[in-house]
């Protein structure tokens, strides 16, 4: 038994092939675990609690039969669906975890985040996570009817996609300073997170002198990706998309 995690799916109803992948992820893979842990962007967007269509139903439905046989779930916010709230989490099983969290698992005390907060020299995104933390301008977005919110939403993605377009890949990486001061912070030796769709095992030189591990999970825009964590090791797992998921996107 061991305890998974994954990251970055960005599901929507545009993209059926990866909610299939998801499905049939967590039928024959996740229902085999201890825990389960979402660190992020399971969803492309998130308009509120009270937007449904057919792929947040799925994702629901799943997640339910997950934690009803005895699997927990447990979700980190990621800067798409950072609104996702309470509803969600009744009406899935799922438990919501705060934007960073340290847990021990098999003995080993590990930082858990979603990575966006690690990308310090994306100053214009920083900027704008600060604003759109706080609890008077999620009151506000969320007390707007739910067109309106889908069209800002969708404004906004298309202009960080632009921005992003110009951005070299340093500044969208996560900075070293900051993983060295959240680790020793926090008083760890391991981190797994998100966000930069960048799957890889980093070194991490501590402050204390000892060497740290950061894992980083994959997106799942091309492949299922997903981090296997045990009391003896740990393995990030990629499988491509099924030929048959792929026609039907």
């Amino acid at each position: 038994m061991s305890t998974l995690f994954i990251s970055d799916l960005h599901l929507s109803v545009e993209r059926p092939d990866i909610t299939a992948a998801f499905v049939e992820f967590m039928t024959d893979t996740a229902s085999q675990a201890d825990a389960l842990y979402v660190l992020g962007d399971l969803f492309d967007a998130w308009f509120g609690d009270d937007f449904e269509d057919e792929c947040i139903n799925q994702v629901k439905q799943a997640f339910l039969t997950l934690t009803q046989s005895g699997v927990p779930v447990y979700f980190i916010h990621g800067n798409r669906d950072f609104l996702l709230g309470k509803r969600f989490a009744k009406q899935s099983g799922v438990t919501l975890l705060p934007e960073q969290c340290v847990v021990e698992l098999y003995g080993k005390p590990v930082v858990l985040l979603h990575g966006d907060t690690l990308c310090t020299q994306d100053h214009d995104y920083q900027k704008f996570r600060r604003k759109s933390r706080t609890w008077w301008w999620q009151g506000f977005m969320l007390s707007l009817p739910l067109r309106l919110r889908k069209k800002i939403a969708d404004d906004y993605r298309a202009k960080s996609k632009a921005a992003t377009a110009m951005k070299s890949a340093e500044i969208m990486d996560v900075t070293s300073a900051e993983v060295t001061q959240v680790m020793t912070d926090n008083s760890v030796e391991l981190m797994i997170h998100g966000h930069t769709h960048r799957p890889f095992v980093h070194d991490v030189t501590l402050a204390n002198g000892r060497t740290g591990q950061r894992i980083v999970l994959g997106d799942w825009y091309s492949q299922s990706s997903y981090l296997t964590f045990d009391a003896d090791s740990f393995e990030l797992h990629h499988a491509p998309l099924s030929p048959e998921d792929k026609n039907s996107a």
